[in-house]
């Protein structure tokens, strides 16, 4: 896998590039964005109990006055907000870790 830059636009951060999969998580694994599959070895990787992406997460900053207006309903929120979607299987079911938490990156 090859690892992809990105811009990260105003009002947006990278998150981090990994997902951390819960104890006893077996193949097959689907990962997704924003409800769109992504492909394994090009787009991410299984290292251990990790998805790790070719590319950084990119999670919507949100100021508190941001939160504010949108709490009043004065405005909702367009910027880029990324969320992902793990399917795997435990003990024989298939699961689904749905707007998975992105693990950051170390320092």
């Amino acid at each position: 896998m090859e690892e992809q830059k990105v811009d990260i636009p105003k009002g947006s951060y990278a998150a981090g590039r990994r997902v951390r999969l819960p104890n006893g998580a077996e193949p097959p694994v689907r990962v997704y964005i924003n409800g769109v599959e992504q492909t394994e070895g090009v787009d991410w990787e299984l290292r251990g109990n990790d998805v790790v992406f070719a590319r950084p997460i990119i999670k919507e900053t949100v100021t508190p006055g941001r939160w504010m207006a949108m709490y009043l309903g004065l405005f909702g929120t367009y910027r880029k907000n990324e969320t992902v979607d793990v399917e795997y299987r435990r003990g024989g079911q298939t699961q689904l870790m749905s707007d998975a938490e992105i693990v950051p990156d170390p320092e």
